[in-house]
């Protein structure tokens, strides 16, 4: 084509003007590439406009052409950088080579370690760096192999031999699972399958998935302006989850959950809790893992009948903590949904069901975003994480119309597409998410799942909505038959309340703490500040916090020391505590004894320990009034009828 046939375009760009030369029947695409390497640019992080303000983008494409867009010869078009892309690299000893630096894009709200980039080279760190929860490096060191007896029908041998009738089964061996009647192969069963092979899972790697564009392609323009295959993610097929992380959740004992129910007992309004507890082998299942729960800890939240909203939570980091220093982590959440059905008889009613559902998408969601903030350490992670231990129990009634726990984890697919921003909660179908669509901001990935049509022909149907029974893991919760106590618990003795409640009567005040001190004998000092509720409120006293001096006392109860905690009860601090206590115990009863009432309006009320005269009703020596009184600790000035500072709950120093 002649030299005639071209059209020239002057290009202005904030590092000054080009004049690039193209034909009427170039695409947009053609155009954005010859501008590309006219600036001598790394990456088509640029847009281009024909008027100065911004306005009339041109959109790159592969159909529409120069001609198409109305350009012509001589006119001029503006190049724009995106998101604060420098044109040209800055003067000085840099090391850097790219002549362009493109920043990373905004990310969504992530509620994971995991990064985007998990499966890019860079990042991903060396395999043996990876520290491993101290169950999994338990469970590596067995062979996991399933034992048989002799069979004294089909075995040859002797005592000491062994063939293939009584020769132990690997771990994931689908006979004897589906002969246990067990659901999902346990995690290191899975891990061990994997690595069954010849070469010994030389080459196995755990990816999550991803569900967003990889950033920094340098063939196109970013999102939305263009896409291509190397930077898009890929379509995802949810399959129902052949493994499980944990396999089985253990209450240490029924009180545990007898305690977190009497909130709902007595309000009616549902509630929510974290699980603190450890992670050890399951011998019910080959190399499985259960999660054992010493403590249930409640979250500021506001709750209703039907509803449960967390509140921001300031002393989370401490109450990790100070488990941490129980050898203790948290190991799940707990909720209840529960509807009286008969108070005399004590049932609920059976809404959790087959035809229901068993949990809602809003909470497969929440459980999604939990587990992302808590993932598994796994050495076959490029990332060094995969998967997540913490579990999903829901306090509900079952068909017997008695109260239970339903134990649950979301598999990983769920948690990929809630740490994305790719799934929400429908608007009146709790059984049903719904995958969003794409949009300027967000590329979001097809997403699959399979059923069977009304001829028995399984077909893939988009998830738009997605029942949520496709992103579960069911696991079992239950208390042993012979209880467990990290914590002391004594039916005789009224509990220490809980935190965070707002109920008259199970507020976490002074005044609580002296009227549990109180249940116990001076030596039985061990058994009483074996409560993870009390040593919380002991940590966070607004008059006097503790949590600087407990490591001693934390330590001892970790390892059942009944000595080494005796020796800290005699510390300067904690004596202070007890003088405390003494005092309002002394101050609160005089306090009661030494009011008197008179029919004489202008009359007040005697101080205590001073004298009344029998029969008369009239007091004798009487004081001059004291209308108030100031609080020796904060001075807070306080009414005659307290025996207690209204301000900082200590008791009344009297002279």
């Amino acid at each position: 084509m002649s030299k005639s046939t071209l059209i020239t375009l002057r290009v202005q760009s904030p590092e000054g003007t080009k004049r690039i030369e193209v034909r009427p029947t170039d695409t947009v695409r053609d155009l954005f590439e010859k501008v590309h390497d006219t600036f001598n640019l790394d990456s088509f992080s640029f847009g281009l406009y024909k008027l100065k303000n911004h306005k009339d983008e041109l959109v790159s494409s592969r159909s529409k052409t120069v001609l198409g867009t109305g350009l012509s010869h001589g006119d001029m078009v503006y190049l724009v950088p995106l998101n604060g892309t420098v044109l040209r690299p800055q003067d000085g000893p840099s090391t850097s080579s790219a002549s362009i630096k493109i920043p990373a894009a905004e990310p969504m709200p992530s509620t994971s370690r995991l990064s985007q980039g998990s499966m890019a080279i860079n990042s991903s760190r060396p395999l043996a760096s990876v520290t491993e929860d101290e169950v999994d490096q338990q469970l590596w060191k067995l062979d996991g192999k399933i034992q048989q007896k002799r069979d004294e029908k089909l075995c040859r041998h002797g005592a000491n031999g062994c063939c293939v009738h009584c020769s132990p089964l690997e771990p994931f061996d689908e006979a004897y699972l589906k002969e246990q009647n067990i659901k999902h192969l346990s995690f290191h069963s899975y891990l061990r399958k994997l690595t069954a092979g010849v070469d010994r899972g030389k080459f196995l790697q755990l990816e999550d998935i991803s569900c967003r564009i990889k950033t920094g392609c340098k063939d196109h323009p970013p999102w939305p302006r263009g896409i291509c295959s190397k930077c898009q993610p890929n379509a995802i097929t949810l399959n129902r989850q052949q493994y499980r992380h944990v396999d089985n959740v253990m209450f240490e004992n029924a009180s545990l959950v007898e305690r977190f129910l009497n909130y709902w007992r007595s309000t009616g309004h549902q509630r929510v809790g974290y699980l603190y507890g450890r992670y050890e082998i399951h011998s019910d299942v080959p190399l499985g893992i259960r999660a054992v729960v010493a403590a249930i800890y409640e979250p500021p939240q506001d709750s209703t009948r039907d509803t449960v909203s967390l509140l921001p939570d300031p002393r989370q980091e401490l109450v990790d903590e100070l488990a941490r220093l129980l050898g203790l982590q948290r190991v799940g959440w707990i909720f209840t949904d529960l509807i009286a059905e008969d108070v005399k008889k004590g049932t609920v009613k059976h809404v959790r069901n087959i035809d229901s559902h068993f949990l809602s998408a809003q909470e497969c969601i929440m459980a999604g975003y939990f587990q992302n903030q808590h993932p598994n350490p796994c050495r076959f992670s490029p990332s060094g994480y995969f998967g997540s231990k913490f579990v999903t129990v829901c306090v509900t009634g079952d068909d017997k119309n008695q109260v239970h726990m339903e134990g649950y984890e979301v598999s990983n697919q769920c948690m990929a597409l809630v740490r994305d921003g790719c799934l929400v909660p429908t608007k009146d179908a709790q059984e049903l998410g719904y995958v969003i669509e794409s949009t300027d901001k967000q590329y979001v990935p097809d997403v699959y799942y399979k059923e069977k049509d009304s001829y028995g022909n399984e077909v893939s149907r988009l998830a738009r909505p997605l029942p949520v029974e496709y992103l579960l893991v069911d696991v079992p919760a239950s208390t042993p038959l012979t209880p467990q106590f990290t914590f002391h618990v004594n039916e005789d003795n009224t509990p220490f309340p809980v935190e965070n409640r707002l109920v008259d009567g199970q507020l976490q005040e002074f005044s609580s703490l002296c009227t549990y001190m109180q249940q116990f004998a001076s030596n039985q000092f061990f058994e009483a500040i074996s409560d993870f509720h009390l040593l919380l409120f002991i940590a966070t006293m607004d008059m006097l916090p503790m949590k600087d001096y407990m490591v001693p006392l934390l330590t001892a109860i970790r390892s059942g020391n009944r000595e080494q905690a005796l020796e800290w009860a005699h510390s300067e601090h904690w004596a202070t505590v007890e003088q405390l206590i003494s005092a309002t115990a002394a101050t609160t009863p005089h306090a009661s004894q030494g009011i008197t009432f008179s029919n004489n309006p202008g009359a007040s009320m005697s101080a205590v320990g001073v004298g009344t005269s029998a029969g008369t009703g009239a007091a004798v020596n009487p004081v001059p009034e004291q209308p108030l009184w100031t609080c020796r600790h904060c001075t807070f000035i306080n009414p005659a009828d307290l025996a207690t500072c209204d301000m900082c709950s200590l008791p009344r120093m009297l002279m």
